[in-house]
């Protein structure tokens, strides 16, 4: 299956297309850096309608925070509508959900739970509040439940009950505490004694009348008043609630504290944000098992859990002089990719379920059944790495028989899927060099669909697998741009979000078995289609240092002059574990079109994927453990040698820049490798992962009590005094993820160490990710002027 000729063009990386026509007028860094409305707006929130037959996505508008909904054919027929204000009422919404014979679904719209008869079209709003309703799931029995916080609501067809709610109370049945006073009080008073005798008889009768009348709700499950609930999750039958809970007094730490001084007020004021790592680690968990039929409570222990009661920290912990891990390793219960709730999945027939839980050391993780009759876990898989365990590839659910469990998993190196049935071992159902992504089951039940990058690290597409057989093959052929895909509710065609290097995400529909893809959109703005932009190439760095492959991309001009040397800039894309070598819209459209600009000034650019980053397995995620920065850094010195010895590269004339891991990434460059790169520009970079939240970091690094030694040898700070290079250190002021007090701290060292050549620009009104196109260009000219200024030759 291929896209025609004319999108094809657009999303194909070869060096056959790497080249630029000649037409358009040079690029400005002040259009390079413009708002992104000019480049035209990506598909956003893209939904099939409910008969197959159309899709429905939202645009944002030029210049407006607001985002319109379209609806369009699917056969590509005609062109877009927008939906009217008052036709907004027969939207669908994504996430929609299945009954076992797949003749209704039921979705999540503005907060509210709808069910749509799939064969006639009616459709029924089951809620309408003002609360957020979520998580919906079908039982095989077509009854319906889904929650409002922690209550939950069940739908038999004809009725919505209140099906579960647990509460942070004392049981008002529940007998007091001893004490002599009140003891004493009921002995000598008889009327006391008969008033306290009354009231528990009414209760009592109560109770009893509640349960004997099938008309009334399940009286809430109450967990004491020294925890908190976390999360839920009701079986469909509305018999059992899972409950997650953790110790109300438990300490998660101070705040981390973001002044802003540009306010409306006029006032400086303070924002309370993240806790820093380590102080405090995340709060344990507990999880417990309530039958909602007879109100009792039971908790449901870890000990079952292989592993539990040995410490992998135990090494770094006596090391650092810290006492050894008294009992068991702490544990929580992760959440759903989705934010619908907690990672726990019951089957449609309620009589199985499993939880993710994750050891806190970040070195475990679990996904166990539960013993509904007495109360006990059962491990179905057990996940453990040295390292850590991936944010990612988590996901797992049942196949439509409800007793095999499905689920991903990176234990052979490569996020792959499985099955699993009672207490056998989990079985590949597929394999290879490559990951597995999004997988979603079929709608005839019989395989799954998900995205594989099979034919190179940055390729994306849809891949289907048989249950049964394992027989594996692409359904798209879009040459890696897929980013995203949903399946058709009569199951018989997928609807394929794609990109390209200069293509935001756009629809395509397909068979469900593959074919002819049919493209339905192209929101590009003439003006951002009409500039000759050029084609990165994804090209292989081999590694001196054991990496194998370090795949990247390549800008340069479409004729290289014989003889001449060339000045280089590599960037550093952030986030760490984030994938840029791709043939799909890169996470950075303005640095790609900065690329553009650089190379019309005579510039080539290298960007990597360098060790740590997404896409390669787990060797490749975990090679910076307590180490970050210097595979990295060998990565990049690998790159440099390679454009030197292939490309026309001047190694006399290299910079490096980049924002978050690639600003701190650009202080290690310039700090250990000092004189390699002759300018560097450090965008909203870490200087000293002590500064930085929990979640990511202690993954990498353990947590600075334990293992302070990973934090010295990970921390720009500690590097500082190799600086001779030229720096320009950029950083919003109310950036709630990386503190501007990082750089702060490392301006106040750098004035310690008596250094020059460098300096620092504040944004007082940016976060994290600049969003204002004016900050852009000021920071980006400033980048500009750097690299011009010590990278071109003299005139």
């Amino acid at each position: 299956m291929r896209l025609s000729a004319a999108v094809l063009s657009c999303l194909l990386v070869s060096p056959a297309a790497f080249a630029q026509a000649p037409a358009s007028p040079p690029l400005t860094i002040e259009q390079v850096m413009a708002d992104l409305d000019w480049i035209g707006p990506p598909v956003e929130d893209a939904r099939w309608t409910w008969d197959s037959r159309g899709v429905e996505y939202d645009l944002k508008r030029n210049g407006s925070p607001i985002r319109d909904t379209f609806r369009q054919d699917a056969n590509g027929g005609g062109a877009a509508t927008r939906v009217a204000d008052d036709a907004r009422d027969t939207l669908n919404a994504t996430g929609a959900v299945y009954d076992a014979k797949r003749q209704h679904q039921a979705f999540v719209r503005n907060g509210d739970i709808f069910v749509r008869n799939l064969r006639s079209g009616a459709l029924t709003q089951l809620t309408r509040t003002l609360e957020q309703e979520a998580a919906p799931q079908f039982g095989s029995d077509g009854a319906l439940v889904w929650r409002v916080g922690n209550q939950w609501f069940r739908w038999n067809g004809t009725s919505v009950a209140q099906a579960a709610q647990a509460k942070a109370e004392d049981d008002p049945a529940k007998a007091p505490a001893e004490d002599l006073l009140r003891d004493q009080q009921l002995r000598t008073l008889s009327t006391l004694a008969h008033d306290k005798q009354m009231r528990e008889a009414l209760r009592a009768q109560q109770d009893s009348w509640r349960k004997a009348d099938p008309s009334r709700a399940p009286a809430p499950v109450y967990l004491g008043t020294k925890v908190q609930i976390e999360q839920t999750a009701l079986s469909p039958d509305g018999q059992w609630l899972l409950i997650v809970t953790q110790e109300k007094s438990a300490d998660a730490g101070d705040a981390g504290k973001v002044p802003h001084y540009v306010t409306e007020s006029g006032y400086a004021e303070e924002q309370e944000a993240r806790t820093l790592v380590g102080r405090n680690s995340p709060v344990p968990q507990a999880l417990w098992l309530a039958d909602m039929r007879t109100g009792t409570v039971k908790p449901l222990a870890f000990d079952a859990l292989p592993g539990i009661a040995t410490d992998p920290l135990a090494d770094l912990r006596k090391a650092a002089g810290k006492p050894p891990l008294k009992g068991d390793r702490a544990v929580r219960v992760e959440s759903d990719g989705d934010g619908s709730g907690a990672a726990i999945h019951w089957s449609s027939d309620s009589r199985n379920v499993a939880v993710l839980l994750r050891a806190t050391d970040n070195k475990d993780r679990w996904i166990a059944g539960v013993d509904l009759a007495n109360a006990r876990l059962q491990v179905r898989d057990r996940l453990t790495d040295p390292g850590w365990i991936n944010w990612a590839f988590n996901e797992f659910g049942w196949m439509p028989d409800n007793q095999t469990l499905w689920l991903l998993s990176e234990s052979g190196g490569h996020s792959q899927l499985y099955t699993q049935r009672g207490s056998e071992k989990a079985k590949a159902l597929t394999s290879g060099q490559w990951e597995v992504s999004a997988p979603v089951l079929s709608a005839d039940g019989n395989g799954f669909y998900f995205l594989c990058n099979r034919a190179a690290p940055g390729r994306y597409e849809v891949c289907q697998v048989d249950a049964k057989t394992g027989k594996l093959a692409e359904v798209t052929a879009l040459d890696g741009g897929v980013e995203g895909f949903t399946q058709s509710p009569d199951g018989r065609a997928l609807l394929i979000q794609y990109s390209a290097s200069y293509l935001p995400t756009q629809l395509a529909v397909v068979p469900a078995g593959g074919g002819a893809a049919k493209v339905l959109t192209d929101t590009r703005t003439a003006a951002f289609k009409a500039q000759a932009w050029i084609q990165p190439q994804l090209v292989q760095v081999p590694s001196k240092h054991g990496a194998g492959t370090v795949w990247g991309k390549y800008y340069a001009p479409a004729q290289m002059v014989p003889g001449k040397q060339y000045p280089i800039v590599m960037f550093v894309h952030g986030a760490g574990y984030l994938q840029n070598a791709i043939a799909g819209y890169p996470p950075y459209p303005r640095e790609q079109m900065f690329h553009n600009l650089l190379v019309q000034q005579g510039y080539i650019v290298l960007d990597l994927d360098y060790r740590g980053s997404a896409g390669y397995g787990r060797d490749w995620r975990t090679a910076i453990y307590r180490n970050m920065g210097h595979p990295e850094l060998d990565d990049y010195l690998d790159g440099l040698d390679w454009l030197v010895a292939n490309h026309q590269g001047d190694r006399a004339r290299a910079g490096i820049y980049g924002g978050s891991y690639g600003g701190f990434m650009t202080y290690m460059a310039l700090f250990r490798s000092p004189g390699t790169f002759k300018a560097g520009a450090a965008l909203r970079p870490v200087a000293d992962w002590t500064q930085y939240n929990h979640e990511y970091t202690s993954n990498i690094l353990n947590t600075p009590d334990i293992d302070p030694q990973a934090y010295k040898t990970s921390s720009p700070i500690e590097y500082a005094d190799g600086l001779q290079d030229r720096l320009l250190i950029a950083h919003g002021m109310i950036d709630d993820n990386v503190f501007f007090k990082d750089s702060v701290d490392m301006t106040q060292k750098l004035i310690e160490l008596h250094k020059e050549n460098w300096s620092i620009a504040p944004y007082p009104l940016e976060r994290h990710g600049f969003t204002r196109a004016d900050s852009w260009l000021d920071e980006y000219k400033r980048v500009l002027n750097l690299f011009n200024d010590t990278l071109k030759p003299t005139p």
